[in-house]
């Protein structure tokens, strides 16, 4: 391992993979540091047991039977070490490692295509605006019938197959032969890779005449200035409110988060501290002139809100800064940073503990699960155990007389009630699945709308008959839903098909707009705002 850290960015790693749409690749696929002083790495050498790994590598190379890989056994003895320390502790490999670095920085060199392999054909579903794709022709709803030399239609290729033949240097060609519906016979277009930046931002919009909303997905190195950026153009349209959607967002760095919380206060007050066995307490400061600092706040919060999403919210909630809105967070308080080694791979190693304002400790308790230890296969899954209730721990108290607790994740101001049929292992199942993607992109992608989005979002509903007829596609897709399930999940199952069919149509951000239409999350958070307007909608 290199004696020098990497100091330069802090991981307050995700709790879980981020999902990343492939926008460079096109295929969809699986998103916290701070500045300090460098570093020499502790020996190995610290007792004397320690030399036993260092000896039982050297004992299998010189004299073990067979030849083996080397590079395997001591990847694997590695692994096998930080998993026994923490679940957020990991080793990565390589190419694990570069996907994590280009996640969390939002940058990739490729195309800006996003595809779906529908039917064993790659049908091309977004562009990012000017990437090079839109710069070289391609159009959504084209479908590839080869890349380079590679014939694919009617073939099953492999998401690292065409991850191969898309890929490439900056300012390399990449070119692909096309099937468009307005035209007889392929079209043969070629894109220049190039480096392509994607915001961490899904949406920023205006709900309301007052109501700015801005969706996060992960706090990538950019976020702070694109919400700052976002927050500055939400206010000349008449902003006065602010709905801030974390749901679902794992994390990213820590650094970040801090920037981010300092942009709803007018002074430096903390935002979180840190502190463990061999880091001592430091403190975040804001930075201060915050370009949200005034007007209400309205955080968005559910159980996949995780790690430096937390940072945020508690500092919002400890200082009485915002209202909390949805279910109690993940609870991921532990800080990682990164040590390389020569060969790229990487140790996300967990260094400290990071606190709200108030001092609470909102980590999840985890235990180890050694009954999983009966078998190899079993050393790197499954061997922690995640404690999933809460109990109060310590009891603090906000200026304004609010009283909050430490425990397993922070418990929203306002809790929205779970949705039993969201929960359902049946509409995860199908979530899971690719099943509203296909009969979406079977469905609704031979022509374009001829009205324009304000239109679809004001007044698109998906018809009966297509809700049945997406029933009948399960059906002979050997899905058994009983009428009375069908019934159940019509209207999450109708937002979701509409949510596709609008981000087909009109792009990512229109998907989030559909889905606002008709959240429960949404519209506790209007009711917060403006309690006697909404009161008086419901009545009617």
């Amino acid at each position: 391992m290199q004696k020098g850290r990497k100091r330069n960015i802090f991981v307050a790693a995700t709790y879980a993979a981020t999902l990343l749409l492939g926008l460079i690749l096109g295929q969809n696929y699986s998103d916290q540091q701070r500045v300090t002083s460098g570093g020499s790495l502790v020996p190995i050498g610290l007792s004397d047991n320690a030399y036993k790994i260092q000896q039982v590598v050297d004992l299998i190379s010189t004299r073990y039977v067979d030849s083996i890989n080397m590079d395997s056994v001591q990847n694997g003895a590695i692994n096998h070490i930080i998993s026994h320390l923490d679940p957020y502790s990991t080793f990565l490999m390589p190419n694990e490692s570069q996907s994590q670095t280009e996640i969390l920085e939002g940058t990739f060199e490729g195309i800006g295509m996003e595809y779906f392999n529908l039917n064993d054909t790659l049908l091309v579903v977004g562009l990012i605006t000017n990437g090079p794709a839109d710069k070289g022709g391609f159009k959504v709803g084209d479908r590839i019938l080869r890349i380079g030399k590679k014939e694919l239609a009617g073939k099953t290729v492999s998401k690292e197959e065409v991850e191969k033949l898309m890929r490439g240097k900056r300012g390399s060609s990449v070119e692909m032969a096309v099937l468009r519906d307005s035209l007889t016979t392929p079209l043969v277009l070629k894109a220049v890779r190039d480096q392509i930046n994607v915001s961490s931002l899904d949406v920023a919009y205006m709900l309301e005449p007052t109501v700015g909303f801005i969706r996060i997905r992960r706090f990538s190195l950019k976020t702070a200035e694109e919400f700052k950026t976002a927050v500055i153009d939400l206010k000349k349209q008449g902003a006065k409110n602010l709905i801030l959607d974390l749901r679902d967002n794992g994390g990213g760095y820590f650094h970040i988060a801090i920037k981010m919380a300092s942009e709803f206060f007018t002074d430096q007050r903390l935002v979180v501290y840190t502190e463990g066995a061999h880091e001592l307490r430091q403190d975040y400061l804001s930075e201060g002139k915050g370009a949200y600092a005034q007007g209400k706040l309205i955080l968005l919060v559910n159980e996949r809100t995780a790690s430096a999403s937390e940072v945020v919210s508690g500092a919002v909630q400890d200082w009485d800064r915002g209202t909390l809105i949805g279910r109690r967070t993940y609870g991921k308080a532990t800080v990682q940073e990164l040590f390389d080694f020569s060969d790229g791979s990487t140790i996300n190693l967990s260094i400290a503990r990071y606190y709200t304002p108030l001092g609470r400790s909102i980590q999840r308790k985890y235990t180890p699960n050694w009954s999983n230890m009966q078998d190899y296969a079993s050393m790197y899954h499954g061997l922690w155990s995640l404690d999933t209730t809460y109990a109060h721990a310590m009891s603090y108290q906000t200026k304004l007389g609010k009283k909050l607790y430490s425990g397993g994740g922070i418990v929203p101001d306002v809790i929205v009630p779970v949705d039993s049929n969201e929960v359902s292992l049946l509409y995860q199942d199908l979530m899971r699945s690719s099943m509203l993607e296909q009969f979406v992109y079977s469905r609704f992608t031979k022509k374009l709308p001829a009205y324009s989005i304000e239109n679809f979002l004001q007044g698109y509903t998906l018809p009966a008959s297509e809700y049945n007829g997406f029933m009948r596609f399960l059906a002979d897709k050997g899905w058994r839903i009983s009428p009375r399930k069908q019934q159940d999940l019509h209207d999450l199952i109708q937002s979701d098909i509409e949510a596709l069919v609008g981000r087909y149509y009109f792009g990512r951000e229109a998907y989030f707009k559909v889905k606002n239409r008709n959240d429960a999350f949404v519209e506790q958070a209007l009711g917060q705002i403006k309690p006697v307007q909404t009161l008086a909608s419901n009545r009617r």
